[in-house]
């Protein structure tokens, strides 16, 4: 199942940068990262937070959706991580009624 998920993935580093990445399997792709054996870009600058996720069905979906985040700015990616949580929180309390 985990390896027809495509995932693509905020994080919010230890030094407060955002890195954005795509993964068919999260959970390993966090372990990665935690080992310092993910991304360059992330050597050095854990602890990490996951901030956004949402995952394709198919490769190509998820790699366009990544690249459409790497493309905005630093302001435009915390307001798609906060448009995200709304929609969490909002699906939550629905679920809730």
């Amino acid at each position: 199942m985990a390896e027809h998920e495509h995932t693509v993935y905020i994080l919010k580093c230890g030094d407060n940068s955002l890195y954005t990445g795509y993964t068919n399997d999260l959970e390993n792709r966090l372990t990665m990262h935690n080992e310092g054996k993910g991304a360059k870009y992330t050597r050095g600058r854990g602890p990490f937070q996951v901030v956004f996720v949402e995952k394709f069905s198919t490769k190509e979906e998820a790699l366009q959706k990544e690249y459409q985040i790497k493309q905005r700015s630093r302001k435009e990616k915390f307001e798609l991580i906060r448009d995200k949580l709304k929609e969490v929180m909002q699906f939550g309390h629905t679920e809730k009624l």
